[in-house]
């Protein structure tokens, strides 16, 4: 994605106090990356550590500000907005602004993405946890292969209009053991009218919208936002949520 250098007198504050807090974690990043993260011991619901965005929201920004361009890797039109954009950490090695990969990325054998959002305004690193990009996949293609097999969508309880729990019983699979990157509490998987899979983050959007204050979120909010804003995660896989009566309610596709 070509974009100038020209950057706002802001935007120059941030990219130094980003560099300094990179320079401050540098020497224990380095010592972290070799044994914080054991291939054997990193479960599903571990967290990264702290300076693992920091550090390479840091190159990102040094990186853009000497070439004018975002090291990333093009999605097409159709990939889903908290999917695309991955960090192209090969491409940051190459041009030897990158050393060692971040213990976290699924290239180290970690269980997380890293993606540039709002890469027009304001690049930041955020982090996809892939055990949840996974199990939604999996989940879609035994739905898929059940349906093309004659069989009907393993609807189970209902969720809210148009979507509904996975009757896994019905499915012939167990249930995914999922960990909310928010909360550390249960996520669970849905599925909209059609047989589509979600992660369902709508406990985690109710605490999010309290925190901001219910009267001050519009209808017209995507209620997602919230949590990509405020944290270091994308709320992957999820449909879009609206405050509908003071709740989240997620929203069918219209597409």
């Amino acid at each position: 994605m070509n974009r100038t250098t020209t950057t706002s007198a802001a935007r120059i504050g941030a990219l130094g106090r980003r560099l300094l807090a990179a320079a401050t974690i540098a020497a224990a990043a380095t010592l972290l990356s070799g044994c914080l993260y054991p291939r054997e011991q990193l479960a599903q619901n571990q967290l990264p550590a702290k300076d693992a965005v920091a550090s390479v929201q840091a190159v990102v920004d040094l990186y853009q500000q000497e070439t004018g361009l975002l090291p990333l890797k093009n999605a097409s039109v159709e990939t889903p907005a908290y999917e695309k954009f991955v960090v192209d950490f090969a491409k940051l090695q190459r041009s030897r602004y990158l050393s060692e990969l971040p213990a976290a990325t699924f290239e180290k054998g970690g269980s997380y993405y890293f993606l540039i959002q709002n890469e027009e305004t304001d690049p930041t690193v955020k982090l996809m946890p892939l055990p949840v990009f996974q199990a939604v996949n999996d989940a879609q293609a035994e739905i898929d292969r059940l349906v093309r097999g004659g069989g009907a969508v393993p609807r189970g309880e209902s969720v809210s209009p148009g979507f509904y729990r996975i009757d896994y019983a019905k499915l012939g699979v167990k249930e995914p053991k999922l960990r909310s990157v928010y909360s550390g509490g249960a996520l669970a998987l849905m599925l909209d009218e059609r047989g589509k899979v979600y992660a369902d983050y709508g406990s985690d959007l109710m605490r999010a919208a309290q925190k901001k204050g219910l009267d001050e979120i519009g209808p017209e909010v995507d209620l997602r936002s919230l949590l990509a804003e405020e944290t270091d995660f994308v709320p992957v896989k999820s449909p879009v949520y609206r405050l509908i009566d003071q709740e989240p309610v997620p929203q069918p596709d219209e597409s």
